[in-house]
């Protein structure tokens, strides 16, 4: 593996632990995130050499992620920049780390919903006292940034991708 690529493979990790940071402490994650991650997929497929048919693939799971995640925006369910985020990440995936990708998370979005949602109930007292970002978190009936699901989702997917399973 040459060091290009280790570099362009390393990018869907670093930036998604750089938003779910962002998303837990600010409930936003920039758009640049998403769009260094759109940017760099195909410089990432060509160098570890996938085959136009699967980059292709890659970017019909990119495309159909964005517009389930617009309609999920849509649906008040999911913020803008987490369904960027999921789409941008998606596009990396390829079909085999997609399922896992979505699986682990809904699984992890679920457990951190829940959790936040208990810790509200029993921490409410304390938000106002809490450093901003906890005290958002901690607020009754406040959003839940979901960017973290999505970014420990894409972790535990990562070694499942097409791009990763190509390289190694």
């Amino acid at each position: 593996m040459t060091i290009a690529l280790f570099i362009l493979l390393a990018a869907p990790p670093v930036v998604a632990v750089m938003a779910a940071v962002r998303d837990l402490t600010t409930m936003t994650i920039p758009n640049w995130m998403s769009l260094v991650l759109a940017a760099l997929f195909l410089p990432a497929a060509l160098v570890a050499g996938l085959e136009w048919l699967s980059i292709l693939t890659h970017l019909g799971i990119g495309a159909a992620a964005l517009a389930i995640g617009i309609g999920l925006f849509a649906l008040r369910v999911l913020g803008g920049g987490d369904a960027k985020l999921l789409a941008a990440l998606s596009l990396w995936m390829g079909l085999e780390g997609s399922a896992i990708f979505v699986l682990w998370t809904g699984v992890i979005g679920g457990l951190f919903s829940l959790a936040l949602i208990l810790a509200r109930a029993r921490f409410a007292a304390w938000a106002p006292a809490a450093p901003g970002w906890v005290g958002r978190l901690l607020a009754p009936g406040g959003d839940i940034p979901y960017g973290v699901a999505i970014a420990a989702g894409a972790l535990l997917a990562w070694p499942h991708s097409t791009l990763m399973t190509t390289a190694f």
